[in-house]
Parts: C-alpha cells; structure tokens; sequence
C-alpha cells in the first residue's frame, strides 16, 4: 500500500509549500549542531542570511523520548518562507524531571538568542514552537519569563496547561500521572499559572481532536486573551495528536497555511 506521505514525494512538483522553489523539496536542509550545555541543538539557515525571523522548536514525546532531528518538513519550509529554524534536544526523563527539562529549554533559548545573528537570524525576532510536551514546555518557560525577549509562541497540542485543573476533571490520564506525580509541583510546573497580571507575547494554540485538547486549549486561550493577549486558536480536531505535527510544512496543510499568516503577521 502506498502510504501518503510517498505519494507527497511522488508528487513534488504540485506539492512544494507555499513560497518554496524545487531546490528546497523534498531534500532537508542539513543543519549546523551546537552544544549549548545541557544537550544540543541544530540550526537550520539559508546561506547568506540575515536578520531573518527565527522559529525556535521543542520536540515532544511524553516528556520521556524524542530527538531534535525529529521535525519533518518544518525546516525546508520555514526556509524557503524567509525563516531560520532552530529545533533542540534536552535531557528526558528519566534522567531529568520536568523542571530539569524547563530550565534546559531557557538555557537554549538563551544559547539562540547570543548566538543566532552569526547565523542569519534576528535575535529580536525568535518565536517558541512545541508540540505535545514540547508545547507544555515553551507554555511554562515564556509564562514564567525564562524566555526573555520571546516574540510570539505557537502552541501545539497538549493537555498540560493547567495540572490541578486537569487532575480535578478527570484528565490526569496514566501518562501524566506518571510524568506529574508530585502535587506539590503542579502550581510551579503549570503554564496556566503564571499567565494572570501582565500581558504575553502573541499566541497561536492549535488542538487536534485527541481526548481534552481542545477544551483545555480554549480555557487557557480565554485565559491568556483576559490579560490583553493576542490569542489565535486553530481547531485542528481533523488531525490526530501525531497528525498535527508530523504534516506541518506539507502542501495543503490547513494548520500551516494558518501558522504561516500567524507568524507573517507577527514577525514578518
């Protein structure tokens, strides 16, 4: 059987991503890897860049697994729309907890921003993206302002907004309870809990059609929109929770078509 993603390669000429040229599909752009401490990341630049907008990526994976060359079509098409893409590791449970994993995300976050112009980016212009556990981390590190300077985030897909809440309704499923055992750490590892009394960067919130994305993702929404936020909220309920990310970057793809206007109308 020829799954779809064969048929996308078998397809390029009509299937190149908005703004891109054949030269950028279906080949990968191939990354430059730093270490920045903890773990390493990968940044993706066209040549000759610069002060480009910059799309700086967690991964995710339960907290549990997960690499930073996990990104799909994400590199080739933000490049070929006038971005650099950055996509990081970070240490993964077991060895590390999720405030481990957090403070990971700041200090490549604060590796980027020293260090991106070098490579054609604009340190001024850095957007948060994650998916899944990726996406509760960059929540929880912009919220609580470990990521300073931040210009818009893009939150993909999860449940983790607000860990008492959840747990009060019945979504603490096997999975976070595993990952969130401790509730004493709930309020310190919750996003939903730092967003009262100031103003956030724009956010874009997608939610596939997995059990409890989209009410959870609305309620934080509501919530960030409540203290002047700029909210864009996509219902992504035609996407599976892997759907959602694994398609960014494909022709057609609604959720990219709306990423990309977000981020145009944010970081140009």
């Amino acid at each position: 059987m020829i799954d779809r993603r064969s048929l996308i390669l078998a397809s390029m000429a009509a299937m190149l991503p908005l703004g891109a040229s054949a030269a950028w599909w279906p080949r990968q752009p191939a990354p430059k890897t730093f270490d920045y401490g903890p773990a390493k990341l990968d940044i993706y630049a066209p040549d000759g860049a610069t002060g480009l907008p910059v799309v700086f990526f967690v991964h995710g994976g339960a907290w549990q697994f997960g690499k930073r060359s996990q990104v799909n079509a994400k590199p080739a098409f933000l490049l070929a729309n006038g971005f650099c893409f950055v996509s990081i590791d970070y240490r993964m449970l077991p060895e590390a907890d999720v405030a481990t994993q957090a403070g990971d995300v700041e200090k490549a976050y604060a590796y980027v921003r020293a260090n991106i112009a070098r490579h054609g980016g604009d340190p001024n212009r850095i957007v948060g993206m994650g998916h899944s556990a990726g996406c509760h981390l960059i929540a929880l590190t912009s919220m609580r302002g470990g990521l300073p300077g931040i210009a818009a985030l893009i939150l993909d897909d999860t449940r983790a907004y607000d860990l008492a809440s959840l747990s009060r309704n019945g979504g603490l499923v096997r999975a976070y309870a595993r990952v969130f055992s401790d509730p004493t750490q709930w309020a310190a590892l919750s996003p939903a809990n730092y967003v009262d009394g100031h103003k956030h960067p724009p956010t874009f919130i997608a939610y596939s059609r997995a059990s409890g994305r989209g009410e959870e993702s609305k309620a934080f929404a509501a919530r960030l929109r409540a203290t002047g936020t700029k909210v864009t909220v996509f219902d992504g309920s035609a996407y599976t929770h892997m759907s959602i990310n694994r398609d960014f970057g494909e022709d057609g793809d609604a959720l990219t078509a709306a990423t990309l206007a977000f981020l145009k109308s944010t970081v140009g």
